[in-house]
């Protein structure tokens, strides 16, 4: 029962960075129908094993958050959106809960990335379909993204997915795998590409850092093969990505240091107004857009209106308690941990991402990934470790007589 919970499970992280791609009619995304399932037979597994795994510090603090937020309902002014946003809340604490049930060894913990990846893929193809065909998301932009997405949501999410692709392109041993990982990387740049999403350029920027940073003891197949996909990446973005893109772009660096970033800026200086007002326990949840009046584009101003200082400690807590893990990994597992944070980080400060699934799965898996590498019963064999370069052998000079 335990492997069919764990299929849905995979099935589940596969269906998030897809999820606005396949649209049920009268119930939702697929991602929330996979939910349900592996939710369903993660709890009959648990029962049948009749054994629970510990919790960690990163598992109580993401308790306390969701506790807060839903005492937040009752000093919301929209009661039904607040509602529903504490039950989005639930709902992610119970995925933490699966992934760190289900997948407690490695392997399965990047089996989890390859879904992430996976899906991923399958949103970049679409978009990019979208883009042969034509069909814009904005013709005034040329701005593409598939489905039900936003450019900057699919950006974002499609970023997400280029560290834990490389990642999984050096550690796996097998062909075909470590092929298909490496060729999400220029898919991913080429729809991010389509996106125009300024915020998802940045993102990733920081993302692409994991090829340098993994480049480290390579075979020379394997390095040989880093440098195809860089060249292939280098030549999509030349040939594929519309000029449109590389004019907004390039207005990046104003935006931030004059602009308004499209208006974002006018509202954020709002916010931190209005939090002064009300700095400890926030305006409640789903508070931010009656006390704003205006959407965040910003997670982390979205917790302090919402959930105060106290809130906001205890959502960023969970990162923290992460990181602080994250530190203590092998130096492969670390740098790519620590650049999957980064590419977070910056997808969440132009978005309101706080209750959204790819944050509190990233999280979810590098919490259970931390707590299996970090093991004292962990044998160094059980690591993935690229092919380190063959030494040349030394010719042996005969014995002189």
């Amino acid at each position: 029962m335990t492997n069919l919970a764990y299929a849905a499970l995979w099935l589940f992280c596969f269906a998030v960075p897809m999820e606005n791609v396949v649209v049920i009619p009268g119930f939702g995304t697929i991602s929330k129908l996979m939910g349900m399932v592996a939710l369903l037979l993660a709890a009959l597994a648990t029962v049948i094993n009749a054994r629970v795994r510990p919790l960690q510090t990163f598992h109580i603090l993401a308790v306390l958050f969701v506790i807060l937020a839903g005492l937040g309902v009752f000093r919301s002014i929209d009661e039904p959106r607040a509602v529903s946003k504490f039950l989005t809340y639930v709902q992610l604490v119970l995925v933490l809960w699966m992934i760190w049930e289900l997948a407690p060894n490695f392997q399965r913990q990047r089996g989890l990335l390859l879904a992430y990846v996976c899906g991923a893929y399958v949103s970049a193809i679409s978009t990019f379909i979208d883009y042969r065909e034509g069909l814009h998301i904005s013709k005034a932009a040329s701005r593409f993204a598939t489905g039900a997405f936003d450019p900057n949501d699919l950006g974002m999410t499609l970023a997400l997915g280029i560290p834990m692709a490389w990642y999984l392109a050096v550690t796996y041993r097998q062909p075909l795998l470590r092929w298909l990982c490496r060729g999400y990387v220029p898919m991913g740049v080429l729809a991010i590409g389509l996106t125009a999403s300024r915020g998802a350029m940045i993102a990733m920027i920081v993302a692409l850092l994991i090829i340098p940073a993994a480049m480290t003891r390579l075979s020379p197949v394997k390095m040989v093969g880093t440098i195809l996909v860089l060249a292939v990446v280098g030549t999509v973005a030349v040939s594929y990505i519309p000029e449109t893109t590389w004019k907004r772009w390039s207005t990046t660096k104003s935006e931030v240091e004059t602009g308004t970033m499209n208006s974002r800026l006018n509202t954020w200086r709002v916010a931190v107004r209005v939090f002064t007002f009300k700095p400890i326990l926030g305006y409640g949840t789903s508070g931010f857009n009656w006390a704003v009046k205006g959407q965040s584009h910003n997670s982390y101003l979205a917790i302090l209106i919402e959930q105060g200082v106290v809130g906001f400690i205890l959502y960023f807590g969970m990162f923290v308690a992460v990181l602080a893990n994250v530190l203590r990994l092998p130096p492969l597992e670390r740098r790519f941990a620590l650049i999957l944070v980064a590419t977070l980080a910056i997808a969440m400060l132009p978005l309101g991402w706080d209750d959204r699934k790819p944050v509190w799965i990233i999280l979810a898996v590098l919490s259970a990934m931390t707590a299996a590498l970090n093991s004292p019963t962990l044998s160094p064999q059980a690591l993935p470790r690229p092919v380190p370069r063959r030494p040349v052998p030394i010719a042996r000079q005969p014995a002189s007589s």
